[in-house]
């Protein structure tokens, strides 16, 4: 780590898995967090700096006027692997060169990276440290046909569009169940963080 070089906390895990839930928690203890999704939406919203390269690769279908319909975009891509890869590679070097500049200007010595395609996208190579928030492919199922209102075949073709969790728990530094409490997962990220700023002091 470069000194002044904030640290960079990878946050990943599967759809649905509570990993909002672990960047709040990191937020409340004083980590800013940066989402890559809610910045993949801003250089999609209107006047993004994707929609240009997004209607000359998927054209006219995926966009109502000069906004993208981001419900049309999805159905075609999640059905289609060439197609998700081809706007995955439109979109996520725009988010990583944005982190990358947020990250620098920050003022702290932590810095949390919440991305769900952290290993897919290449992007835990700017990461210090990742941590992977799970649960049971079960549970998975259950809360994203719940949360995203889809029937069992959607719902599992969203889950199988990533790489799977036991890949990331395995190339992980750290792993959290979020199958209990709040509570306890609350106690489970305050563990890890107290650790990660002891080994930080100690360097």
């Amino acid at each position: 780590m470069k000194p002044n070089k904030p640290f960079v906390l990878g946050l990943t895990g599967g759809i649905a898995c509570g990993k909002s839930h672990v960047a709040q928690e990191l937020r409340n203890l004083g980590v800013p967090v940066l989402d890559a999704d809610a910045i993949s939406r801003a250089v999609t919203a209107k006047g993004g700096e994707a929609l240009p390269a997004i209607r000359a690769r998927f054209g006219d279908g995926v966009f109502d006027g000069e906004e993208l319909n981001r419900r049309a975009l999805g159905a075609l891509v999640f059905s289609d692997a060439r197609k998700r890869r081809a706007l995955e590679e439109i979109i996520h070097p725009l988010v990583t060169a944005r982190m990358l500049r947020e990250t620098e200007a920050a003022q702290a010595d932590i810095v949390g990276w919440d991305v769900p395609l952290l290993y897919e996208t290449g992007m835990d190579a700017h990461c210090d440290e990742v941590w992977c928030v799970y649960i049971t492919l079960q549970e998975q199922l259950r809360r994203v046909m719940r949360r995203d209102r889809l029937d069992r075949a959607a719902a599992q073709a969203r889950i199988d569009s990533q790489l799977s969790l036991a890949e990331k728990k395995l190339r992980a530094q750290h792993r959290i169940s979020t199958m209990g409490s709040r509570a306890d997962t609350r106690r489970r990220v305050r563990a890890l963080l107290r650790d990660l700023r002891r080994r930080l002091r100690h360097e």
